[in-house]
Protein backbone atom coordinates (compact mmCIF):
# COMPACT_ATOMS: atom_id res chain seq x y z
CA UNK A 1 0.00 0.00 0.00
CA UNK A 2 0.98 4.00 -0.83
CA UNK A 3 0.13 6.66 1.04
CA UNK A 4 0.07 10.12 0.07
CA UNK A 5 -0.47 13.13 2.15
CA UNK A 6 -2.08 15.58 -0.63
CA UNK A 7 -4.14 18.81 -0.77
CA UNK A 8 -7.64 19.25 -2.71
CA UNK A 9 -10.85 22.40 -2.73
CA UNK A 10 -8.63 24.01 0.03
CA UNK A 11 -8.37 20.25 2.54
CA UNK A 12 -5.75 18.07 3.50
CA UNK A 13 -5.63 14.37 3.61
CA UNK A 14 -4.15 11.03 3.42
CA UNK A 15 -5.12 8.61 0.73
CA UNK A 16 -4.17 5.26 -1.11
CA UNK A 17 -1.99 5.83 -4.17
CA UNK A 18 -2.31 3.44 -7.17
CA UNK A 19 0.89 4.39 -8.97
CA UNK A 20 -0.48 2.23 -12.18
CA UNK A 21 -3.56 4.32 -12.43
CA UNK A 22 -2.02 7.48 -11.23
CA UNK A 23 -4.84 8.18 -8.80
CA UNK A 24 -5.32 8.71 -4.96
CA UNK A 25 -8.34 7.82 -2.64
CA UNK A 26 -8.79 9.26 1.01
CA UNK A 27 -9.00 7.14 4.02
CA UNK A 28 -12.11 6.60 6.30
CA UNK A 29 -12.22 8.19 8.45
CA UNK A 30 -10.70 11.06 7.41
CA UNK A 31 -7.28 11.77 8.19
CA UNK A 32 -3.97 14.16 8.09
CA UNK A 33 -1.66 13.10 9.98
CA UNK A 34 0.61 10.43 9.14
CA UNK A 35 2.16 9.54 12.35
CA UNK A 36 -1.28 8.98 13.95
CA UNK A 37 -1.98 6.50 10.90
CA UNK A 38 1.13 5.02 11.82
CA UNK A 39 0.29 4.61 15.37
CA UNK A 40 -2.99 3.39 14.78
CA UNK A 41 -2.41 1.17 12.25
CA UNK A 42 0.35 -1.40 12.71
CA UNK A 43 -0.33 -3.62 9.72
CA UNK A 44 -2.15 -1.21 7.57
CA UNK A 45 -3.04 -3.03 4.49
CA UNK A 46 -5.35 -5.29 6.69
CA UNK A 47 -6.85 -2.24 8.31
CA UNK A 48 -7.14 0.86 6.38
CA UNK A 49 -9.82 1.61 4.13
CA UNK A 50 -10.75 4.30 1.67
CA UNK A 51 -13.52 6.18 0.88
CA UNK A 52 -15.03 9.05 -1.40
CA UNK A 53 -13.81 9.73 -5.04
CA UNK A 54 -10.51 8.62 -6.78
CA UNK A 55 -8.80 11.67 -7.83
CA UNK A 56 -5.84 11.78 -10.78
CA UNK A 57 -2.63 12.69 -8.49
CA UNK A 58 -2.03 15.35 -11.15
CA UNK A 59 -5.67 16.93 -9.92
CA UNK A 60 -4.08 17.02 -6.55
CA UNK A 61 -1.11 18.76 -5.00
CA UNK A 62 0.79 15.83 -3.53
CA UNK A 63 2.59 16.87 -0.10
CA UNK A 64 5.33 15.98 2.08
CA UNK A 65 3.87 12.06 3.49
CA UNK A 66 5.36 12.63 6.91
CA UNK A 67 5.38 16.43 7.47
CA UNK A 68 5.61 16.65 10.98
CA UNK A 69 7.19 14.04 13.07
CA UNK A 70 7.89 14.59 16.37
CA UNK A 71 11.53 14.26 16.99
CA UNK A 72 14.41 14.74 14.26
CA UNK A 73 14.91 12.89 11.33
CA UNK A 74 17.56 10.55 12.03
CA UNK A 75 20.09 10.01 9.36
CA UNK A 76 23.23 7.64 8.91
CA UNK A 77 25.97 9.30 7.14
CA UNK A 78 28.83 7.15 5.00
CA UNK A 79 27.22 3.68 4.33
CA UNK A 80 27.96 3.20 0.88
CA UNK A 81 31.61 2.30 0.50
CA UNK A 82 32.19 4.48 -2.73
CA UNK A 83 30.53 7.23 -1.30
CA UNK A 84 32.62 6.73 2.05
CA UNK A 85 36.17 7.45 -0.20
CA UNK A 86 34.43 9.78 -2.44
CA UNK A 87 33.80 11.98 0.83
CA UNK A 88 37.25 11.39 2.74
CA UNK A 89 38.95 12.23 -0.85
CA UNK A 90 36.86 15.63 -1.15
CA UNK A 91 38.55 17.33 1.29
CA UNK A 92 35.06 18.25 3.00
CA UNK A 93 35.30 15.85 5.69
CA UNK A 94 36.69 17.17 9.07
CA UNK A 95 38.99 14.69 10.16
CA UNK A 96 39.60 12.59 7.28
CA UNK A 97 42.26 9.52 7.03
CA UNK A 98 43.54 8.18 4.33
CA UNK A 99 42.96 4.52 4.16
CA UNK A 100 40.05 4.98 7.17
CA UNK A 101 37.46 5.78 4.98
CA UNK A 102 35.10 3.08 5.55
CA UNK A 103 34.46 3.60 9.55
CA UNK A 104 33.60 0.89 11.93
CA UNK A 105 30.24 1.57 13.34
CA UNK A 106 27.83 3.96 11.62
CA UNK A 107 27.76 7.59 11.77
CA UNK A 108 25.00 8.90 12.80
CA UNK A 109 23.18 13.10 12.83
CA UNK A 110 20.29 14.35 12.54
CA UNK A 111 18.40 16.75 10.24
CA UNK A 112 15.67 18.73 12.30
CA UNK A 113 11.53 18.46 10.87
CA UNK A 114 11.94 21.97 9.48
CA UNK A 115 14.23 20.60 6.66
CA UNK A 116 10.88 18.61 5.53
CA UNK A 117 9.02 19.98 2.27
CA UNK A 118 6.89 17.80 -0.51
CA UNK A 119 8.26 16.08 -3.59
CA UNK A 120 8.07 18.77 -5.90
CA UNK A 121 8.72 21.71 -4.10
CA UNK A 122 11.42 24.55 -4.63
CA UNK A 123 14.28 24.43 -2.21
CA UNK A 124 16.19 27.40 -1.72
CA UNK A 125 20.20 27.41 -1.50
CA UNK A 126 20.47 29.76 1.19
CA UNK A 127 23.35 31.91 -0.65
CA UNK A 128 23.24 33.92 2.27
CA UNK A 129 24.52 30.62 4.62
CA UNK A 130 26.50 28.85 2.41
CA UNK A 131 27.82 28.43 -1.66
CA UNK A 132 28.18 24.73 -1.35
CA UNK A 133 24.90 22.96 -1.85
CA UNK A 134 24.87 19.21 -2.47
CA UNK A 135 22.20 16.58 -3.16
CA UNK A 136 22.10 13.12 -1.36
CA UNK A 137 19.77 10.42 -2.45
CA UNK A 138 18.55 8.41 -0.02
CA UNK A 139 16.22 5.11 1.08
CA UNK A 140 14.36 6.41 4.40
CA UNK A 141 12.58 4.09 6.80
CA UNK A 142 9.31 4.54 9.11
CA UNK A 143 9.55 3.07 12.38
CA UNK A 144 5.72 1.47 12.88
CA UNK A 145 6.31 -0.19 16.77
CA UNK A 146 7.69 0.92 19.54
CA UNK A 147 11.29 -0.62 21.21
CA UNK A 148 14.61 -0.10 22.37
CA UNK A 149 17.65 -2.60 22.24
CA UNK A 150 16.07 -4.31 19.26
CA UNK A 151 17.63 -7.02 18.33
CA UNK A 152 18.87 -7.42 14.47
CA UNK A 153 16.66 -10.13 13.86
CA UNK A 154 13.37 -8.46 14.70
CA UNK A 155 14.49 -5.23 13.62
CA UNK A 156 11.74 -5.13 10.22
CA UNK A 157 8.77 -6.00 12.16
CA UNK A 158 9.26 -2.53 13.44
CA UNK A 159 9.36 -1.20 10.17
CA UNK A 160 5.89 0.46 8.75
CA UNK A 161 7.17 1.85 5.61
CA UNK A 162 9.55 3.11 3.17
CA UNK A 163 10.32 6.88 1.83
CA UNK A 164 12.64 8.59 -0.63
CA UNK A 165 14.67 11.51 0.74
CA UNK A 166 17.17 14.15 -0.69
CA UNK A 167 19.51 14.95 2.13
CA UNK A 168 20.23 17.91 0.96
CA UNK A 169 23.59 19.03 2.65
CA UNK A 170 25.59 22.54 2.55
CA UNK A 171 29.19 21.22 2.24
CA UNK A 172 31.03 24.17 3.56
CA UNK A 173 28.97 24.28 6.60
CA UNK A 174 29.57 20.56 7.27
CA UNK A 175 33.11 20.96 6.93
CA UNK A 176 33.92 24.07 8.62
CA UNK A 177 31.72 23.47 12.21
CA UNK A 178 33.54 20.26 12.14
CA UNK A 179 30.27 18.10 12.34
CA UNK A 180 26.99 17.87 10.68
CA UNK A 181 23.98 19.39 11.86
CA UNK A 182 24.75 22.96 10.84
CA UNK A 183 25.23 21.68 7.14
CA UNK A 184 22.50 19.29 6.97
CA UNK A 185 19.69 21.44 9.11
CA UNK A 186 18.34 24.59 6.39
CA UNK A 187 15.12 25.08 5.70
CA UNK A 188 13.72 22.25 3.37
CA UNK A 189 16.92 20.61 3.09
CA UNK A 190 14.85 17.27 3.38
CA UNK A 191 12.71 16.70 0.22
CA UNK A 192 10.65 13.85 1.14
CA UNK A 193 7.82 11.75 -1.04
CA UNK A 194 5.96 11.38 -3.23
CA UNK A 195 4.23 8.96 -0.90
CA UNK A 196 5.62 6.20 2.07
CA UNK A 197 5.07 2.41 0.58
CA UNK A 198 3.92 0.31 3.42
CA UNK A 199 6.86 -2.51 4.59
CA UNK A 200 4.82 -5.88 3.11
CA UNK A 201 5.60 -4.60 -0.37
CA UNK A 202 9.03 -3.24 -0.83
CA UNK A 203 12.05 -5.34 -0.37
CA UNK A 204 14.21 -3.38 1.30
CA UNK A 205 17.37 -5.19 0.52
CA UNK A 206 16.78 -4.47 -3.07
CA UNK A 207 16.22 -1.02 -4.04
CA UNK A 208 17.91 0.53 -6.73
CA UNK A 209 18.52 4.62 -6.43
CA UNK A 210 18.80 6.76 -8.79
CA UNK A 211 19.78 10.52 -9.01
CA UNK A 212 19.96 13.24 -11.89
CA UNK A 213 20.80 16.73 -11.72
CA UNK A 214 18.95 18.53 -14.76
CA UNK A 215 18.61 14.99 -16.63
CA UNK A 216 22.29 13.64 -16.44
CA UNK A 217 22.33 10.43 -14.46
CA UNK A 218 24.95 11.22 -10.76
CA UNK A 219 24.20 8.29 -8.70
CA UNK A 220 23.16 5.06 -9.49
CA UNK A 221 23.08 2.23 -6.39
CA UNK A 222 21.17 -0.89 -4.83
CA UNK A 223 20.67 -0.86 -1.29
CA UNK A 224 22.35 -4.34 -0.91
CA UNK A 225 25.59 -2.14 -1.29
CA UNK A 226 24.85 -1.10 1.60
CA UNK A 227 27.73 -1.22 4.55
CA UNK A 228 25.69 -1.15 7.87
CA UNK A 229 22.03 -2.85 6.36
CA UNK A 230 18.47 -1.79 8.16
CA UNK A 231 18.97 -4.68 10.43
CA UNK A 232 22.43 -3.31 12.06
CA UNK A 233 21.00 0.28 11.94
CA UNK A 234 17.84 -0.35 13.87
CA UNK A 235 20.09 -2.51 16.19
CA UNK A 236 22.55 0.32 17.02
CA UNK A 237 20.34 3.26 16.85
CA UNK A 238 17.71 1.59 19.61
CA UNK A 239 20.34 0.82 21.86
CA UNK A 240 19.33 2.68 24.73
CA UNK A 241 17.35 4.50 22.61
CA UNK A 242 13.68 4.22 22.21
CA UNK A 243 12.24 3.89 18.70
CA UNK A 244 8.87 5.68 18.17
CA UNK A 245 6.29 5.26 15.81
CA UNK A 246 6.85 7.59 13.21
CA UNK A 247 10.48 7.86 13.97
CA UNK A 248 12.34 8.54 10.38
CA UNK A 249 15.81 6.41 9.73
CA UNK A 250 17.90 7.94 6.77
CA UNK A 251 20.05 4.88 5.22
CA UNK A 252 22.93 7.58 3.45
CA UNK A 253 23.41 8.15 -0.19
CA UNK A 254 25.50 6.03 -2.46
CA UNK A 255 28.55 7.26 -5.04
CA UNK A 256 27.57 10.20 -7.19
CA UNK A 257 27.71 13.51 -5.55
CA UNK A 258 28.74 16.79 -5.95
CA UNK A 259 31.83 16.52 -3.92
CA UNK A 260 33.09 13.91 -5.83
CA UNK A 261 33.46 15.58 -9.12
CA UNK A 262 37.11 16.89 -10.07
CA UNK A 263 36.63 19.37 -9.76
CA UNK A 264 33.64 19.82 -6.97
CA UNK A 265 30.22 20.50 -8.54
CA UNK A 266 27.08 22.66 -6.61
CA UNK A 267 24.10 23.09 -6.95
CA UNK A 268 22.96 26.78 -8.54
CA UNK A 269 20.03 28.27 -9.09
CA UNK A 270 17.30 26.30 -11.61
CA UNK A 271 19.09 23.43 -11.06
CA UNK A 272 16.90 20.41 -10.96
CA UNK A 273 17.48 17.15 -8.33
CA UNK A 274 15.52 14.08 -9.43
CA UNK A 275 15.31 11.38 -7.14
CA UNK A 276 14.45 7.67 -7.88
CA UNK A 277 13.27 4.94 -5.62
CA UNK A 278 12.00 1.54 -6.71
CA UNK A 279 8.33 1.56 -5.98
CA UNK A 280 8.60 4.36 -3.73
CA UNK A 281 8.02 7.20 -6.67
CA UNK A 282 9.62 10.50 -7.82
CA UNK A 283 10.95 13.31 -6.04
CA UNK A 284 11.90 16.49 -8.47
CA UNK A 285 12.76 19.74 -6.94
CA UNK A 286 13.89 23.01 -8.06
CA UNK A 287 16.37 25.04 -6.36
CA UNK A 288 16.61 28.96 -6.56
Amino acid sequence: MKLARFAVDGKTAIGVVDAEKGTVQALAPHADDMVRIVEAHAQPAQTLKTAGPIRALAEVAILAPLHAPRRNIICVGKNYREHAVEFARSGFEAGAVAGAEVDAYPAVFSKPASTICAATDAVSLHAQATSAVDYEGELAFVIGKRGKDILKENAYSHIWGYVAINDVTARDRQRNHKQWFLGKALDRFCPMGPWIATADEVDAENLTLKTWVNGELRQNANTRDLLFDIPTLVATISSGLTLEPGDIIATGTPVGVGIGMKPPVFLKTDDVVTIEVTGLGRLHNRFF
